[in-house]
């Protein structure tokens, strides 16, 4: 009876039928995502230390052309807060200014290319390899870093005196811009901030989709009026945004707003591969590795909030972001991902298809071509509030008392991530949390054998009635073994898994159990978890780590 109601579910066309049947909604979809991202977009690329116009390039290639190759219908592919600390690192390994700029688009490029061939390999399942503390520790960080800078710019302190600085020097120097702020600029930035604040606790649906960032704009351009901020000689380098018409920014030696040197429709130099080997390999491995991650984790989490519950081809959709990231590289904009504050809004403002996408690219696109007067009355205060606001969200006490009441062990792998990550950078920061997550779970009685082994088998005793039974242990490090032995499970069958014999079922695996349980649900089957009660919980929510009781 269920196998019969899963077959008719109904799911909105694809193609131009999608577009025909379901243009009003995810055209409305597409300009409300156009509010949001449009000041976001310059304000990550600003934060990147990339010309603010390639903010909005990223997001034009992201929606205009990588929609048509996407593996998820709603996500939303565009420049991410998530990866501002990698491109501004980019670029100052590489030398700062115009030279780093250029050097640092020839490793996206390359990690474009990368992403691609995790596609075309089929690696999009490896975002379950990373354990959830360290993943959350990593965001968190990057939260932190972000703010570690915005602060600054959002009082109006002039950009040159934070150039160099590493995120715990920019933490240690906030006083001292308080004490200096430029009061004109701190009143916007404070304003926009507190409008961002105040919609955070509005709770009238229909006032709720009006896009806060869109509010912060009406607010901040008129305020920067009548503060004569763009007449002030002394702060008029840096007060208001400045892009420039985006023709300009492909015109060979065309000198950009910011300094920065076009060399024509391609700007992407691959130079550094032999005078910046060692860093230009390593950020091909943090734009595509975390990059990846944080695309991957999106298209998940939109998936559970599709209304209609369809399920992304992730290797598809990583390929899309790889062609994405190519193009938008050898061009000069920011790496993008699925990003999941522009795509939750999405599905929040009733998007049915990928043409959703399509749109807010598209709106995009219409705005740097007619709107360049108007962009460029936005002070950057006001793009730093955003910003501010977005790294807080990230880093928000709630994160950390989440970690602490998932458990301690889950907590002190969050904390370590955050603190290497902030003293070190990413790769270091993540690779410390995995690590530290199987010396946890060693700890707490994983078998060394099994630590990236999975022993779990089916058995049935009739064509209905199947058993997985996990042996010794089922960790984050070991999940990709487990998920191919449930793949082999049939279809619409009667399932129970048992895990009474674990020694041990680590907080993530838990995650991805849950998440294969309600998806074997969808497809028609009954599924129960058994032999939990054999185990004892070290932390109070229902994903905590469980460990065997001794006998």
């Amino acid at each position: 009876m269920k196998t019969n109601e899963t077959k008719k579910r109904y799911y909105p066309a694809d193609g131009i039928a999608g577009l025909k049947e379901n243009f009003s909604k995810d055209a409305l979809s597409g300009f409300l995502v156009f509010l949001l991202a449009l000041p976001l977009s310059l304000g990550i690329a600003k934060a990147s230390d990339f010309p603010a116009i390639f903010g909005l390039v990223t997001a034009i290639i992201g929606g205009v052309v990588v929609s048509f190759f996407a593996g998820s219908r709603l996500t939303i592919k565009g420049p991410a807060a998530g990866l501002i600390a990698i491109c501004g690192g980019a670029i100052a390994a590489f030398g700062g200014g115009d030279t780093g700029w250029h050097l640092a688009l020839g490793a996206i490029v390359v990690a474009g290319i990368v992403q691609v061939l995790f596609g075309v390999f089929k690696l999009g399942k490896l975002a379950d390899f990373f354990p959830g503390a360290a993943i959350h520790g990593m965001l968190a960080a990057i939260g932190i870093i972000i703010m570690s800078k915005q602060i600054h710019t959002l009082l109006g302190i002039d950009p040159k005196f934070l150039k160099g600085k590493e995120p715990l020097e920019l933490l240690a120097m906030i006083p001292e811009s308080i004490m200096h702020e430029n009061a004109h600029i701190a009143e916007i930035g404070i304003a926009c901030l507190l409008i961002l604040i105040g919609m955070s606790f509005v709770k009238h649906q229909k006032i709720k989709k009006i896009p806060a960032p869109l509010i912060v704009l009406i607010v901040a351009i008129p305020l920067g009026i009548v503060l004569h901020i763009k007449t002030d000689g002394a702060i008029s380098n840096f007060s208001l945004v400045k892009i420039g018409s985006i023709f300009e920014s492909f015109t060979s030696g065309a000198v950009m707003k910011g300094d920065f040197v076009s060399r024509g429709i391609l700007n992407a130099d691959f130079s550094a591969l032999t005078s910046h080997m060692g860093e230009f390999v390593m950020y091909v491995i943090l734009f595509s590795l975390i990059g990846s991650l944080e695309s991957l984790l999106t298209a998940k989490a939109i998936d559970h909030a599709d209304p209609f519950k369809r399920k992304s081809d992730f290797n598809k959709d990583l390929m899309a972001v790889g062609i994405g990231n190519t193009f938008a590289g050898l061009l000069g904009g920011l790496p993008m991902i699925s990003e999941v504050a522009r795509s939750s809004a999405n599905v929040t403002n009733g998007a049915r298809t990928r043409w959703a996408n399509f749109f807010h690219g598209l709106f995009l696109l219409l705005a740097v071509l007619v709107a360049v007067p108007v962009i460029e009355m936005i002070p950057n205060a006001a793009l730093a509030a955003m910003l501010t606001f977005v790294g807080f969200k990230l880093a928000h006490p709630k994160e950390f008392i989440h970690m602490w009441h998932i458990g301690k062990e889950q907590f002190i792998v969050f904390s370590a991530t955050v603190i290497v990550t902030l003293a070190t950078d990413l790769l270091v920061g993540v690779g410390t949390g995995i690590i530290l997550e199987i010396i946890v779970n060693l700890i707490n009685g994983a078998p060394i054998k099994n630590v990236f082994k999975s022993d779990a088998t089916i058995s049935n005793s009739n064509d209905m009635d199947y058993t997985l039974t996990v042996h010794s242990g089922l960790m984050f490090s070991n999940i990709l073994g487990f998920k191919k032995t449930f793949a082999l499970l049939p279809k619409g069958k009667n399932v129970t898994v048992d895990v009474s014999q674990a020694k041990i079922v680590d907080h993530t695996s838990i995650l991805t159990l849950n998440g294969l349980v309600e998806d074997y649900k969808d497809d028609g089957g009954t599924i129960h978890v058994v032999g939990f009660n054999h185990h004892k919980q070290l932390g109070h929510a229902p994903t905590s780590t469980r460990i065997l009781k001794l006998s």
